[in-house]
């Protein structure tokens, strides 16, 4: 059984405030009008590349075999080119 080392627990205590922050600008947005059903669907849309992001990053930062690690950083090429651009920069 592996335990926290320091900077996972750093790594994820930030992505928790991140996905905190990002829940706030949320539900501003969908009080200034972004309340519509296709609002809603790009936002769902966002959070979850964002989300299959942050596990893709989160294997390959565990994955040791190289045939693994490149199969990873293919598919995280993949979703950064499919995020709009305001979701790529965001780390």
């Amino acid at each position: 059984m592996a335990g926290w080392d320091g900077d996972a627990l750093a790594e994820s205590m930030e992505q928790a405030l991140e996905r905190q922050q990002e829940a706030v600008e949320a539900r501003r947005a969908a009080r200034k009008g972004m309340s519509s059903q296709e609002g809603r669907d790009r936002m769902a849309r966002d959070e979850s590349l964002r989300l299959s992001k942050a596990r893709l990053e989160e294997q390959l930062s565990r994955a040791t075999n190289p045939a693994h690690r490149t199969m990873l950083e293919r598919a995280l090429k993949s979703l950064e080119a499919e995020a709009p651009p305001e979701t790529n920069g965001h780390d």
